[in-house]
């Protein structure tokens, strides 16, 4: 999933909205977004999203385990089987490994199939959560870790880009961190959303620096970013046919760990590389 939007889920007009936009994801949200006199209507209205919805990756992001809201929005939102529970101010993989358990039972008490539930948390919304960013092994449900830059800031007292728009130095450790976690746990990482919609040109600038740096995807907050956001993390014509030519001269070439390939020295790394690309491609054609 290239783009992920968020969308207030106690606004039947907003929900409307995002479900008819271009985003690969959407996150009905139950937290920041929702003042908590609104938590009851935006749960229900969230799991009727979901139970009367075709739309595929539709998630919901519940309240943090710690507030008075979180079981209540589990019990809502399960039933209605989204297709991942995204976790907010996530302390670590025990966190994810309680979120597991949980959806474990509601899953079973609602007939759902095991496992059917992912889980996407976001991971540095504090400093503790950043010294604890290890995933690896968390749950099979883990889909990917969120890079979270605003909450993060508040947590350190600072302002999280400069005014050139490039992030403080204890952003960019949390954001590499992200990095390092997501591969070691074998899940692709989602960078934070760009904070000022108006601002393509920044938020063209920002996508391109995380697609450089390994990020799979961008999370989003106004549906005016998607089409960047797509095109910024679409692999290019050239970038596939790169990689389909990488793949066709290691099978021709049987099993040789190095090749030469348009008169450079292409190795194994090389291959996995092109795979990967390959396998972000595939769902993208195969929608067009």
């Amino acid at each position: 999933m290239r783009s992920l939007l968020f969308v207030p889920a106690d606004s039947e007009r907003k929900i409307a909205k995002a479900m008819a936009a271009t985003a690969d994801g959407l996150i009905l949200d139950l937290e920041d977004a929702v003042a908590p006199d609104s938590k009851g209507t935006a749960r229900r209205l969230a799991a009727e999203t979901l139970s009367r919805s075709e739309r595929p990756h539709v998630g919901v992001r519940v309240n943090a385990i710690d507030t008075p809201w979180y079981l209540a929005d589990l019990l809502a939102i399960a039933p209605a089987k989204p297709a991942f529970i995204m976790l907010p101010k996530c302390a670590g993989a025990a966190d994810v490994a309680r979120l597991a358990h949980q959806l474990d039972l509601l899953e079973a008490q609602a007939g759902i199939a095991a496992g059917s539930i992912g889980i996407l948390p976001l991971v540095t919304e504090s400093a503790a959560a950043v010294l604890r960013c290890d995933f690896a092994g968390a749950s099979p449900r883990l889909i990917g870790l969120c890079f979270a830059a605003e909450d993060l800031s508040t947590d350190l007292g600072i302002a999280p880009r400069s005014p050139a728009g490039r992030y403080r130095a204890p952003m960019l450790l949390a954001r590499a961190t992200v990095l390092m976690a997501a591969a070691a746990a074998g899940v692709p990482a989602v960078d934070t959303p760009y904070p000022v919609p108006a601002d393509l040109d920044g938020l063209r600038r920002e996508s391109a620096d995380a697609l450089a740096d390994g990020f799979a995807g961008k999370l989003c907050i106004h549906p005016g970013q998607i089409d960047i956001v797509n095109e910024v993390f679409s692999p290019s014509a050239a970038e596939i046919d790169w990689a389909h030519k990488i793949v066709t001269a290691f099978e021709a070439a049987h099993g040789s760990g190095v090749i030469s390939l348009d008169g450079k020295m292409v190795d194994r790394p090389h291959l996995e590389r092109a795979h990967r690309l390959l396998r972000r491609a595939a769902p993208l054609q195969a929608a067009e």
